[in-house]
């Protein structure tokens, strides 16, 4: 006679631990954890709240997701900073791995001597930007602003258009950033117009540097003038200008987007960018300049603490050398081949009884990059109450909501997941 009591059905706790699902968890999380979750679930199970045969799900559930969680973006922002901005490349992604355990990232390997660090990422931004006598970089785009100012204009001034004292994000506002070094911020022009002429009038032996600054996310129009780098390089001293989104070299589908080479032939003693935005890597800051600039912000105490680990110099140097990147594949997407990939979904969800609609779609660079540029894309259609399943689904797709309507914009999901999307869609739809 079958026993009758459920309790007897639990399954045991060395079995469950031998679950695949449940031993990578074990792998990720440590084993002492995940049996704390098991024991939980099977207390539950023989309280009579849950049925034994769910024991393995609610001990799942109950485990926190890793951390963080791969999304598939699909909002038609190319580099989403609330996503992480710039997807590294393969190339990118196998270095990280490679460099994950001992490497000879201060070590040459021939002599047996210390060696430069990151040499091998130095070298590749130096051939990237030849224009740059010299290189350097550390954790991301403000500490580079920062090492800059700490090293040029301690209990000095940094003279600086009032039109591009921005906002960087966060409520963290560019004046207070360079104030925090020891600087003193000599304003010029006004909000919509500044001449050379406001530069040189502002320029006295306390001068630490010029400061040119890219706006990002936004562009005034109208009656406005602003100075170019050219021109500020003719007044006598130093010119830092930062560009922001990381952009090497010209690229012209972003012909207002300022770029590392253009700018420092301009008469730029000085460039900094970020390396997780236009170049399509890691986050870093970019320092490029003449030798005698670059070489005293490297040697300043401050580089020390703005120092990059060894996994971001391994993706950086594999994204310089990667031939494309996906951030660059994302902004050049044909959006013909969008389309098609759009309603080939749109078909095949169709004939599974899920009704979606292909249509066109505006993406944007992000980021901070090439404010008010527009690309043309194309995006699958769904009712807005598909948003949160998606959201939160495994894997999570990210979309934007438009006049009550879900848009899944392709151009920053990669080809071989659209069978994800697709499986992703219909069990939101469930």
């Amino acid at each position: 006679m079958p026993d009758a009591d459920p309790r007897r059905r639990v399954p045991r706790t060395d079995a469950l631990l031998a679950d695949p699902a449940l031993a990578a968890a074990a792998g990720v999380l440590g084993r002492d954890r995940v049996k704390a979750a098991i024991v939980r679930a099977q207390q539950r199970a023989r309280r009579g709240e849950l049925a034994p045969e769910a024991v393995r799900d609610a001990a799942l559930a109950e485990l926190p997701a890793p951390a963080p969680r791969a999304v598939l973006n699909a909002t038609g922002v190319v580099l989403h900073t609330n996503l992480g901005r710039a997807p590294l490349s393969a190339a990118a992604v196998s270095a990280l791995v490679a460099a994950a355990g001992h490497t000879d990232v201060e070590l040459d390997l021939r002599t047996g001597r210390r060696a430069r660090r990151g040499r091998e990422a130095l070298d590749a931004l130096g051939t990237a930007v030849p224009d740059a006598p010299a290189v350097h970089v550390v954790n991301n785009g403000a500490g580079a602003l920062v090492l800059a100012a700490t090293a040029l204009a301690t209990d000095r001034e940094i003279v600086v258009s009032r039109g591009e004292l921005v906002e960087i994000g966060d409520g963290f506002r560019l004046p207070d950033l360079l104030e925090s070094t020891g600087a003193r911020l000599r304003e010029v022009g006004t909000t919509n117009r500044t001449t050379l002429a406001d530069y040189a009038a502002a320029l006295s032996p306390r001068t630490g540097f010029v400061l040119k600054v890219h706006p990002s996310n936004f562009v005034v129009t109208g009656f406005t003038s602003a100075v170019p780098v050219r021109a500020l390089a003719t007044l006598g001293v130093p010119v830092v200008a930062d560009i922001g989104s990381g952009l090497l070299a010209p690229d012209p589908l972003l012909p207002d987007e300022p770029d590392a080479a253009s700018t420092l032939r301009a008469g730029a003693h000085l460039v900094t960018a970020s390396g997780d935005k236009l170049l399509g890597g890691p986050q870093a800051g970019l320092l490029l300049g003449t030798a005698d600039l670059v070489d005293r912000l490297r040697r300043h105490p401050l580089a020390r603490a703005l120092r990059v680990d060894k996994l971001t110099l391994a993706a950086l140097a594999a994204t310089l050398h990667a031939p494309i990147t996906p951030t660059r594949e994302a902004l050049h997407a044909d959006p013909a081949v969008l389309r098609e990939r759009a309603e080939r979904l749109r078909d095949r969800l169709g004939e599974d009884g899920c009704k979606a609609e292909v249509v066109p779609s505006a993406a944007v660079v992000g980021g901070g990059g090439a404010p008010g540029l527009e690309l043309d894309s194309w995006a699958l259609s769904l009712p807005e109450r598909y948003a949160e399943p998606l959201r939160t689904g495994e894997p999570p797709v990210l979309g934007r909501v438009l006049r009550g309507r879900l848009l899944l914009d392709l151009r920053c999901v990669p080809a071989d997941a659209d069978d994800t999307v697709r499986a992703a869609i219909l069990r939101a739809g469930d």
